[in-house]
Parts: structure tokens; sequence; C-alpha cells
């Protein structure tokens, strides 16, 4: 499959679907290894889970991270994606389109400005990656004024296939607890979007232990599936006591989230223990390095050509990812942030295997 056929892109939130729906009211598919998948009402996740679990959920807030500006009198739109440590940010620019979208539009040059709400701006001063004009560091002026600006002319980003904007509210997940320094994510950690108050309750009654680790994630490009870019996280002392207990007592450990592989995987060490850790992470999980401390992942449908994919296969194999996928399909799932939600467990015989495969 190239394509995700329209009628499968979730274009509302889950709870804007029908009368008296929550955010919970999306299907889950388990992914048994590569032998069996099976397809649940989304509450019914705790009785997929077993006590001694753990589940690792990233905290980050997700930021109003779209403003309108202007550059060289042309109206573009800027997307904050990642607050570097010496007050620049890494942007990306997009060009306003019909309803509400935006679509690609070149950076640069450098010391290009950028004109802001309220008298503030941006001057761009290189490419995030050298040779690629998608991202730009760039320097705002006043300093340290962004998150105010955020708060005051932001909202929150989103793509064509969305039927409409959507109050911030709707891109924060349960776990999210705003950093004092401004800091967040500039796209919702999505996959724990569907988790109420109520269901975690559930979870933690099942003898279910939930591990906050944070991850701020920046912008992921809908029109070329590039590798993340990195990423600042920060995987506290607690959870690393409690991911490492778990593993000891032949507890599995649950990411839920992409970004909270990322994080995970960053702080441990070539056996999987993991330590405390914090900074930036530029890791990139595929079949070939592995993973070392994740027995399984509860995460969005992805893209075909997503480079996300490749964590998954890492994780759970490729053939369970191409069963789980064809699953999905047959079934009519939804994909994206407001879609249904995937559970890939590894197969009790294939911890500390890798795969070989970056196809589905």
């Amino acid at each position: 499959m190239r394509d995700i056929p329209r009628e499968l892109l979730a274009r509302i939130p889950a709870e804007q679907r029908g009368p008296g729906l929550g955010r919970d009211a999306v299907r889950l598919l388990v992914s048994h290894g590569a032998e069996r998948v099976s397809l649940h009402a989304f509450r019914e996740l705790p009785e997929q889970l077993r006590a001694g679990d753990v589940l690792v959920v990233n905290t980050s807030a997700t930021l109003a991270a779209a403003v309108d500006a202007r550059l060289g009198g042309e109206e573009v739109v800027v997307h904050f994606s990642t607050r570097g440590d010496d007050g620049r940010w890494a942007v990306e620019l997009r060009t306003p389109a019909a309803r509400g979208t935006t679509r690609p539009h070149p950076g640069g040059p450098a010391g290009a400005v950028v004109e802001l709400p309220g008298g503030r701006r941006l001057v761009l001063d290189r490419p995030l990656v050298a040779g690629a004009d998608r991202l730009w560091w760039a320097r705002p002026s006043p300093a340290h004024e962004v998150p105010a600006l955020l708060r005051e002319h932001g909202r929150p980003i989103r793509y064509a296939y969305t039927e409409r904007d959507q109050p911030l509210s709707a891109y924060q997940t349960v776990f999210a607890v705003p950093a004092a320094d401004g800091s967040g994510s500039a796209e919702m950690p999505s996959a724990g979007r569907p988790f109420t108050a109520e269901l975690v309750a559930r979870l933690v009654d099942r003898g279910v232990r939930i591990a906050p680790l944070t991850l701020h994630t920046g912008v992921a490009s809908q029109e070329a599936h590039e590798p993340p870019y990195p990423e600042r996280y920060a995987v506290p002392a607690a959870t690393a006591a409690l991911v490492n207990a778990a593993r000891a007592a032949g507890g599995r450990v649950l990411a839920v989230g992409t970004t909270a592989v990322r994080a995970l995987e960053s702080a441990a060490d070539g056996r999987g223990r993991v330590r405390p850790a914090a900074g930036w992470t530029d890791l990139v999980v595929t079949p070939e390095r592995g993973v070392r401390v994740v027995d399984g992942l509860l995460t969005g449908l992805h893209e075909p050509e997503a480079s996300h994919l490749l964590m998954l296969e890492a994780v759970a194999g490729r053939a369970a990812v191409r069963l789980g996928y064809a699953r999905a399909l047959a079934e009519g799932c939804l994909w994206h942030e407001f879609g249904d939600v995937h559970l890939l467990l590894r197969e009790e015989s294939r911890h500390g295997m890798n795969c070989s495969s970056n196809s589905w």
C-alpha cells in the first residue's frame, strides 16, 4: 500500500463524531507477535495488559505552535518546532492555503526577517540540517518572548486531512504537564490522546504502573517522510528505577507512543538498563539497531513511508507490522492523531532479537 484511502483519514476527534462519545471512543488493534491480530474498543486496553506491566507515557504538553506572519511582504505561517538551548527556535515556514491548512514554504535566506504579531520578529539564522531548507534555526526578537507569542497568537498545527481548526485542549493528552520554561511539543504526542482519567485508574487497579518521561516533539513532515530530527528529552530517576525493577521482575515495558520509545531507548545502556538522563537525542530506532528496553508499543497508524514504521518493526518485527496494517485496512480503522491506535507486543521468544527489514 502506498496511499491511505481518504475515507480512512480521521478528520475530527472521536468525541465529536456522535453524542455521548469521549476521546476514548476509538478502536484498538492488538498485534500478538506475527501470528494474530485482535480488534477491541480502546476502553478494553486494561484487559489486554497484566499486573506488573509498566506503561511509559510522554508528559510533554502540546503548544499552540502555528502563528501567522509575513516574510518580505508575503503571508506565511510559522510553525515553532523546537526550542534550542541558546534562545533560538527551530521553525518551519508554510504558505497559507485553503481551509486554514498550509503547504511548505522555502526557508531562507540567512538573515531574512519574519515579521510576527505584536511587533515581534524572527531572524533566520541557518538551516537546521545542512543542505535542507525546510527547518531553520531562527532568533526571536525580543528574546524569550516566544511562549507569550504562542499564548496570545498561536493555534495548534494542523494539516489538510483534518476538517477544521480545533482548540488547543483537543491536542492535549491526560498526561500533559506544561513546562515552566514554555517548552513543549509542536505536535501532540498523539498515542496518549485516547486515555482518560477513568481509564488510567482502571489500569492502576489492574496492577499496571504508569511511568512518566518527557520528549518535546518537533514538527513532522507530511510531504517527505524524513527521519526525526534531534529532540529534547528527560527520563527522571523514578521512571528509570521503575522500568529497571519491572524488567528484573519479568514485567513488560510498554511505551505509549514512538516518542516514549525514543526517549527511553536513548537513556538505556547496551544491556537495556535505563539511567536518569536529560538533553538532546538524535537516536533513530531501526530494525538493525533494535530495541533494548521496550517490549511493546502503543501507537497510532502511520503512513506507508513514515520513518516511524522502522521503529514498529524494531519492536515487533516486519511480519507483525504487515499483518496489523492489513487488518487495519480491512476493518476500516482510522489514521492520524484523531484516529485508532495499535498495540504491538513483542513475542516473548523474540526478546533481544532484531529484525532486518526496513519496508512493509
